[in-house]
Formats: structure tokens, C-alpha cells, sequence
């Protein structure tokens, strides 16, 4: 009776584990649901080591299982899903390097009690194999898009054509997720969920299912989704900014910029805890960054967004056929027959002659979007198989790799030692700091110059329209006049269509009424063309100056790019410089590569 109830006992603490490291992570300090969840999920992820594993992992784990013959609605028990998740992470680490073996045995007991904490809360001991399949797909490492593709192969028909029953019946089973880590009341499923995703009743196909899910925003109850990808993707991204709160020196993450305060940027830490300074509100609308771009490429990029030089930015997936395609024929690969299958999951294995079975000859296009999936898969198959010869070459390899890292670890110490600060050191090549420090003046002489010139191109372009204006209106009342009085003089008329002022950056007293007062700062050709009595034809004289401004503003963009480059030069020719010295100190020390 001891022995039983310490094991009950064990037992108990084994399934609280996972929630008690969430909890000490303190997520609920996160202001916003959105990212709370978030945070919560892709904590999960990792700590279960699903991360390592994608949505391909998965279509061969259920199809090495046998679930690719069993109905959505058919139940499996907790030893078969103990099972399931052994071949997963068995597989797994057969994948990984040696060096990056994880521990198995804890990574089933972790996700198995969460599954079973989150998809049987009452203890019948039983899930269903949709709800498993939902769960494994949406958790799982990888592109959202195979994800997304995946999941629609699940809940549409044989036409392509998604049920809406069988989408409500997804949004039940992924909705548990957010319930399992306490955001149920922010993300919990409603009646009016599959509404709330698609209002119109309509036919939805693939690309109007990725459209929908993949938008921006996308739906408010799977909002959390993209977000944890985006979680994924962000985490070791680094912005040299500071924070305008915290005063950290860099950001990890995301970095959010104020759009209503000048400069002020805050880390994700201090975003999601809501804290703010000075004139800064958590009202505020905040843009949310997940690169770094120096100022020269912004500047560059705002000169080609205004020249019209910007690419078309891509579609946020690839648009697929609407129409349902046959399986595709992998026989060219590798010897494959079709496994018997029901209409949502259809995989192909590798085995002697291949035998179309009666349901695909009937219904070739039945199982569109499964096999696209799964003919990628099976090709990556083929080809492991036919590399299978090389695992000990790659055995081999690993041991030189471990004794090559090794040497480097020894090489960097070394470096280390010898690359302490001292007073010799910071004189040893002051030539090439005056250099650097000279590039780097130019290069803020250059910036200067180029935000002159944008404000000068800004004023020019309102001098130019001005001139347009008047000449048109010229030409009109002078057309009128010849109509009316042929005697009136052609000097008269332009001295009293011109009363409006042009702006000038050199001129800056009061214009009169007189074209050459008009025109005060204006180029030669257009004070010669008003003096001689009868404007000419300006028009093409614009353009050549408007043409000159932009190769202008083209030509400083190439010149910043070429001080950057300098300025990288610079600071190779002096880590060279350094090593130089220090091998001239230490002439007894041999520099040794690895060789690969």
C-alpha cells in the first residue's frame, strides 16, 4: 500500500511538472492575452521538444502507427498515444547530431501529460485521433504554411472544398490549447467561432483558407497562432538600440517604436509589462520590428520607395491550383504503393510494385492536397534511403567535427589572453584609426548632405509646379487675347498673368508683379524665355532638371553604400593589424587553422 501510493504520488508530480516551470517563468505578468498566450505555447513547445520536430515528422509518425486507416471520430487510449509519441521522438533523435541528443524518456512523460491534461480533463483514459492530430500539427515546429495546408487536407472533401462542420470540430480540439495554459477565457471556443473566422457563407477553398489564417490580423481567436511563429522566428534577432524605458543598451526580440513620440523605443519586456516614461502613454499606437536596418539603408530605402526603384513585395503564401490535382506519380523516385486509407489521411511508403488501389482510380482527385503533402515527404524519403551507405562516413565526420571544435575552443582562449587591453596596444596603429575616424566623418558629412538635398528637391518640385501653373495660364490668356485684341503686346500680357510669387531657397525678399521679380533665383533659361517677349515651351526643360535631381539623389545613395564598404574594409585592415602585432610579440607561438 506504501509502494502504491508513493508511486500515485510520483506520478502526480510527473503531470504538475511542465505547469509549475510555466508558472515560475512568470508569463502572467504580460499585460496583453495575445502574447501571454503566446509566450505560454512556445514555452511548451520547447520544454517538450517539439520545436525539433515538423509537420513531415508527423505524417510519417501517424502513418507508421497505423492512424491513416482510422476514422476522425475513432478514440485511442493512453498506451497507444504513449506509443505514438515514442516512434516520434525515437525518430528524432536518430535525425539529430550526437552531440545534440535530447532525453526522450522526459520529453514523452512531459508532452503525454499534457495532452492528457488538455484533451482528458475527466480521466476516461481515451482522446480521439482528430484531436491528437490537431494538437501534434498545430504544436509542432516548421513552416505555418505546411501547417495550415496540412490541417485544410483534414477538414475539407474530396473537391477541395472545405466542411464547416469539420472546421468547428478543429477549432474545438485547438482551442483547448489556450484553455490548457489559463487563457480559456480570452481564447476559449464559442458557438460563433467558425463565424467569426469566415462571416459569408460561401465556398472556401485552400488559398481563401491561407488567405483568411494567414492575414493580417488574422482571426481573433487563433490571433495567438502566427504569433507564436513569430516568437520563433525573433528570438535571437538583435537590435543596437536602446530601450527607452528599461535604458538596456541592446534589445533582444521584438522592438516596438512609438508612432505619436520622437525616438522613443521600447524592449518587448517592458512593451508587454505596459511600462512607459515621460510623455509616452500606453495608449499610444506602437509599430512592432522584428529586424534591425542601420539608418544609411533606411535612407536608401526611402529614396528608392520615393524614386519608384521598390520590388513587389510577395504574396504572404504561394497561390494554389483551385482545382484538385491527381496524386503525383513517384515512381520515377522510388518503388511505392498506396496503403489502404480512408479520404483524410492517404500516404504512400516504400515497397515493392506499385498497386493504385480501386478508391484512387475512382476518385483521382479525392485526396489533392494529402498527397502534395505527403509526395514531398516520401521524395525526402527516398533520398535518405539512398544515402543510407554514407552513415559511417558521417560517423567520421562527427568525430573530427567534435575534435575540430575543440581545437577552436583552445584557439579562442588564446586569443583571448593575447588580445588583453594594454597601453602598447591601443597605440599600435594610429594611422589606420585616423583613416576610420575620417571615413566615418565623411560618411556624416555625406548623410548631412543628403538630407539638404531631399529638402532642396522637395522646394524645387513646388517652384517647378508654380512655373507649370504660370505658363499654362500664360498660354491662355494669351490665346484669349489674340482672339479679343490682336494689337496687345506679348510682354504686356506676361507681365500681368504673373502675380503669383515663386519660393525660392536664395530669394528671400517680397516679390512684385514683375516677371523678372517673378523669377528672382529662377535658372537662365526661364528669364530668357520671359524677357524675349513670348515664352517658350518649358515643359521638356523640367523634365531635364527633375531627370538631374533624381540621378543626383541616386548617385549620393551609391557613395553611402561605398563608405560603408570602406568602413568595413577599415575595421578588417585593422583586426589584421592586430594579429600582425601579435604574432611580431610572440614569435614562438605558431598559428594553427583547423582543417576541414
Amino acid at each position: 500500500m506504501i509502494e502504491e501510493g508513493s508511486k500515485s504520488s510520483k506520478s502526480m508530480v510527473e503531470k504538475r511538472q511542465l505547469f509549475m516551470e510555466m508558472r515560475a517563468q512568470n508569463f502572467d505578468v504580460i499585460r496583453l492575452s495575445t502574447y501571454r498566450t503566446a509566450c505560454k505555447l512556445r514555452f511548451v513547445q520547447k520544454r517538450c521538444n517539439l520545436h525539433l520536430v515538423d509537420v513531415w515528422n508527423m505524417i510519417e509518425a501517424f502513418r507508421d502507427n497505423g492512424l491513416s486507416t482510422l476514422d476522425h471520430n475513432a478514440e485511442i487510449n493512453v498506451s497507444r498515444l504513449e506509443t505514438i509519441l515514442s516512434s516520434i521522438f525515437y525518430q528524432l533523435n536518430k535525425r539529430l547530431p550526437t552531440t545534440h541528443q535530447i532525453n526522450v524518456e522526459q520529453s514523452i512523460g512531459l508532452l503525454l501529460n499534457f495532452i492528457v491534461a488538455t484533451y482528458d480533463s475527466e480521466g476516461h483514459g481515451k482522446l480521439t485521433v482528430f484531436a491528437m492530430k490537431a494538437m501534434l500539427a498545430t504544436m509542432c515546429g516548421g513552416k505555418i504554411l505546411d501547417k495550415l495546408r496540412y490541417i485544410f487536407s483534414q477538414i475539407s472533401d474530396s473537391n477541395g472544398v472545405m466542411v464547416y462542420a469539420k472546421f468547428d470540430q478543429f477549432l474545438r480540439e485547438v482551442l483547448k490549447l489556450p484553455t490548457a495554459v489559463f487563457e480559456g477565457p480570452s481564447f476559449g471556443y464559442t458557438e460563433h467561432s467558425v463565424r467569426t473566422c469566415f462571416p459569408q457563407q460561401k465556398k472556401i477553398l485552400l488559398n481563401t483558407f491561407l488567405d483568411v489564417l494567414m492575414a493580417d490580423p488574422p482571426p481573433q481567436y487563433l490571433v495567438w497562432l502566427p504569433l507564436m511563429h513569430r516568437l520563433a522566428n525573433v528570438e535571437n534577432v538583435f537590435h543596437p538600440v536602446e530601450c527607452s524605458y528599461c535604458r538596456s543598451e541592446s534589445m533582444m526580440g521584438f522592438r516596438y517604436r512609438c508612432q505619436q513620440c520622437h525616438g522613443y523605443q521600447l524592449c518587448q519586456s517592458c512593451f508587454w509589462r505596459g511600462h512607459a516614461s515621460g510623455p509616452h502613454s500606453n495608449q499610444h499606437q506602437m509599430k512592432e520590428h522584428s529586424s534591425w536596418k542601420s539608418p544609411a539603408k533606411k535612407l536608401s530605402h526611402a529614396i528608392s520607395k520615393s524614386l519608384g526603384c521598390m520590388p513587389i513585395g510577395e504574396p504572404p503564401h504561394p497561390v494554389f491550383p483551385e482545382a484538385a490535382e491527381r496524386p503525383q506519380d513517384l515512381a520515377h523516385t522510388t518503388q511505392l504503393r498506396p496503403v489502404a486509407n480512408n479520404m483524410n489521411d492517404t500516404v504512400l511508403i516504400s515497397s515493392g510494385t506499385p498497386t493504385p488501389s480501386k478508391s484512387t482510380l475512382e476518385s483521382p482527385s479525392r485526396l489533392d492536397e494529402e498527397h502534395r503533402l505527403i509526395a514531398r515527404y516520401a521524395a525526402r524519403l527516398a533520398a535518405e534511403a539512398s544515402n543510407s551507405t554514407q552513415r559511417q562516413l558521417i560517423a567520421e565526420l562527427e568525430n573530427k567535427n567534435r575534435e575540430i571544435l575543440q581545437e577552436i575552443q583552445r584557439l579562442r582562449l588564446e586569443h583571448e589572453q593575447a588580445s588583453q587591453p594594454t597601453p602598447e596596444k591601443a597605440q599600435q596603429n594610429p594611422t589606420l584609426l585616423a583613416e576610420l575616424r575620417l571615413l566615418r566623418h565623411r560618411k556624416d558629412e555625406l548623410e548631412r548632405r543628403m538630407s539638404a538635398l531631399q529638402e532642396s528637391r522637395r522646394e524645387l518640385m513646388v517652384q517647378l509646379e508654380g512655373l507649370m501653373r504660370l505658363l499654362k495660364d500664360e498660354e491662355q490668356k494669351q490665346a484669349s487675347q489674340t482672339g479679343s485684341s490682336p494689337h496687345s503686346s506679348p510682354s504686356h500680357s506676361a507681365s500681368c498673368t504673373m502675380p503669383m510669387p515663386i519660393r525660392s531657397t536664395s530669394a528671400g525678399s517680397t516679390p512684385t508683379h514683375t516677371p523678372q521679380d517673378c523669377l528672382a533665383g529662377v535658372g537662365d533659361d526661364v528669364l530668357d524665355a520671359f524677357s524675349q517677349g513670348v515664352p517658350r515651351n518649358l515643359r521638356n526643360d523640367l523634365l531635364v532638371a527633375a531627370d538631374s535631381i533624381t540621378n543626383t539623389m541616386s548617385s549620393l545613395v551609391k557613395e553611402l553604400h561605398s563608405v560603408d564598404d570602406g568602413l568595413e574594409d577599415e575595421e578588417e585592415n585593422m583586426r589584421n593589424g592586430r594579429e600582425k602585432v601579435s604574432s611580431l610579440k610572440h614569435p614562438g607561438k605558431r598559428q594553427s587553422t583547423p582543417s576541414f
